[in-house]
């Protein structure tokens, strides 16, 4: 799952773990570490993803409803601070607007 926030963008999946812990992963280490503070981040290990934490199942559904529920901007790309970061979320979304169209076409 890509969660993408107005400060952290993560991958989370359930990848080699007992299945009370997902893998919680990111491109930059803030990314985890302002979701989840009190996370152990590892970096390299020559993934895709250069930093990642394996985090109590429990404990990220409840720091996502926590997000969800503190949302209080009407418009998700507005609310986004650093320019890179708005920059980057810009072509994902402008890809997934591209996406939308090639449906627009067959209706």
């Amino acid at each position: 799952m890509w969660i993408f926030l107005p400060d952290a963008m993560l991958s989370i999946v359930d990848k080699g773990g007992d299945g009370t812990t997902l893998l919680v992963r990111a491109r930059r280490q803030e990314d985890i570490s302002r979701v989840f503070p009190e996370a152990q981040v590892q970096g390299g290990g020559g993934t895709d993803y250069l930093y990642r934490a394996r985090i109590d199942r429990e404990q990220v559904a409840l720091r996502l409803a926590e997000a969800v529920r503190g949302i209080d901007y009407g418009n998700f790309k507005g609310a986004v601070a650093e320019d890179d970061r708005h920059d980057a979320y810009l072509r994902v979304w402008s890809a997934m607007h591209a996406f939308q169209e090639g449906e627009r076409r067959r209706i």
